[in-house]
């Protein structure tokens, strides 16, 4: 079981720890703050350091997955790959990485930054367009959510009610509801497609805005902690995906 200690901190760059497994899914960690490809946000990449100071890339982190294909609680770093044919474990016995090891866990904080400051960003969008969301994709380049409506929407209201949620400087935290919470209230959740984890007696929650609520929802991603961190966003393109379904992508103003 990998500790995933960006859920409590998102601004945690590096940590300390130990292989726990070398698979063809990727390298294992005991605790990691490398935040794994799930609900629409893309993996981290960064690098392992190891004991020698040398780095071992990585280019992307996701979930492991058991025999049967169902999500496990370990968190897989998957290694940047050179030469034909070259798995992970051989770049480990390359490398002398083995199990049992320290290492040095150091996400690209640049790339991460603005994963956070776009994941941030779909939750404004919500509040704009209160209407349900059957896709999400987000990337350090760009973002997109999917409304499930028919009505069209408008690219230059969007962009200035986005601008108008940055610069408020609304804060952004952290919370937890109970799964009876949450059943008591489903409305929180605002995506067709993916529910939050239950099971545990907990489900993290985001929340912008105090005195004022912005948005409030179940969210595993990674965010900032004040909207006026967002910077300048803009709508980049509209589309209808779908007779019910219309696509509202975000970017960042040149």
């Amino acid at each position: 079981m990998t500790q995933d200690l960006f859920r409590a901190d998102a601004y945690l760059t590096a940590c300390n720890a130990t292989v726990t497994s070398i698979t063809v899914q990727g390298i294992a960690l005991d605790r990691t703050v490398f935040y794994p490809l799930g609900g629409g946000q893309a993996g981290d990449a960064g690098v392992l350091v190891l004991a020698d100071g040398s780095e071992l890339g990585v280019a992307d982190t996701r979930k492991g997955k058991n025999e049967d294909g169902q999500f496990t609680a370990d968190i897989f770093h998957i290694p940047v790959l050179t030469g034909d044919g070259l798995c992970v474990a051989d770049l480990c016995a390359q490398r002398g990485l083995k199990v049992g090891d320290a290492v040095t866990a150091r996400i690209d904080w640049a790339r991460r930054h603005r994963l956070m400051r776009f994941h941030t960003a779909t939750h404004l969008l919500c509040n704009l367009v209160p209407q349900l969301v059957n896709g999400c994709s987000i990337t350090p380049d760009y973002a997109r959510l999917d409304f499930n409506m028919t009505d069209p929407l408008d690219k230059e209201v969007l962009t200035a009610g986005i601008a108008r949620l940055v610069a408020a400087a609304y804060p952004i935290s952290v919370g937890s509801i109970s799964d009876a919470e949450l059943d008591a209230n489903p409305a929180l959740v605002k995506s067709m497609s993916v529910q939050p984890p239950r099971g545990s007696g907990s489900i993290r929650t985001i929340r912008i805005g105090q005195d004022e609520l912005i948005d409030f929802q179940p969210c595993g991603g990674t965010h900032v902690a004040n909207t006026s961190e967002i910077g300048q966003v803009e709508v980049t393109k509209l589309e209808k995906k779908s007779a019910t379904t219309r696509r509202v992508v975000l970017g960042f103003a040149s």
